[in-house]
Parts: C-alpha cells; structure tokens; sequence
C-alpha cells in the first residue's frame, strides 16, 4: 500500500493519478458535448479545485472561459457549516451557462451558498461538475449533474484536496488510513 503522512496523520492511496486523468478527460468530452453551441463559463472553486479545473479545462474542445470564486467552509478535517465568500464573480454572467467545478461535495452547504448568487446574476442555467461527491453525507437540496468519483464519507486529500492546508500538491487522491 502506498502511504503519505501529512502533518500528524497517514494517508493511504485511494483514487490513482491515472485514474483521476481518464475519469477528468471522460468528463471533459461529456461537458464539451453537453454545452456545444451554448456561451459558457466554467466557474471553479479555490482552493481545492485548482488541479481538477485546470486538468478538466484542457480536455474542454469548446469556446468557453474560465472563472474562479473562492469560498471557506473547513477547518482541520470537518466542514465549520459557515460559509465565508473571499472572492467572488466579476464578470458579466447573464444569459451565460455556468458550470460551477467542485473538486469535492460531501454535506453539500458550499453550493446551496453559491447557487443563489449565480442564479441572481442572470444565468441561463447551473451545472455542477465535481470530481469527488460523498453520498453519505449529502444534505443539500441540488444534486451535482457531472460525478467523476461517488466515494464514502471519509477524509481524502490530494490532488487539490487538503488537511490543514497540506496535500493538495500530490497527484493521486489519499484516504485517511483506518486505525489497526
């Protein structure tokens, strides 16, 4: 088993490089069938989806542009509930089809904040593409429409994904280990 240690704890690897490259190439032909002819933005999520949306955003074979909100929801391994804009959309949205990049969505609370805002900018439609989404522990009202990965309610990290700020430069995507 290949593990990593961040910080105080170990990790162990759960989703590889290459199988992360082929689902995010496999997403990028659907979106780019999915949107032919439509004026689109890809609205990415920092900090986490900065790897996901850059990898995502060369396998994208249609005009589009890219844009970037940054939200805060977590502190060490849990989701605070509270969520705290930092940077927000400054381009014209209306008439637009938005494609909002998550790299995960586990409770779900982080859209239900951003849709809103997105929707009151004018959009013509909302999408949400993320590559990891936890079942589990949904409980937010708008489902996302492109999943890369349905994965368990467990800590992960890599791949932008982050413990305490740390991890988010590996190019696989970790679990944390369960106690022996």
């Amino acid at each position: 088993k290949v593990l990593v240690t961040i910080r105080d704890k170990e990790f162990e690897l759960f989703i590889s490089e290459d199988e992360i490259l082929a689902e995010v190439a496999a997403m990028g032909k659907q979106l780019s069938s999915d949107y032919r002819g439509k004026e689109v933005v890809f609205v990415a999520m920092l900090n986490g989806a900065f790897m996901f949306a850059a990898d995502l955003m060369k396998k994208i074979s249609i005009p589009c542009t890219i844009s970037f909100i940054k939200v805060s929801s977590y502190e060490g391994e849990s989701s605070t509930g509270k969520i705290t804009e930092l940077i927000g959309i400054n381009e014209d949205l209306s008439g637009k089809h938005i494609v909002l990049v998550e790299d995960i969505v586990d409770t779900g609370m982080t859209i239900e904040s951003i849709l809103p805002k997105l929707e009151k900018a004018g959009a013509a439609s909302v999408s949400i593409c993320t590559l990891l989404f936890k079942p589990e522990a949904f409980k937010g009202t708008h489902h996302p429409e492109h999943i890369g990965f349905s994965i368990p309610n467990r800590f992960v990290v890599g791949y932008g994904l982050d413990y305490d700020g740390y991890g988010r430069n590996l190019n696989a995507i970790y679990q944390l280990k369960k106690e022996d």
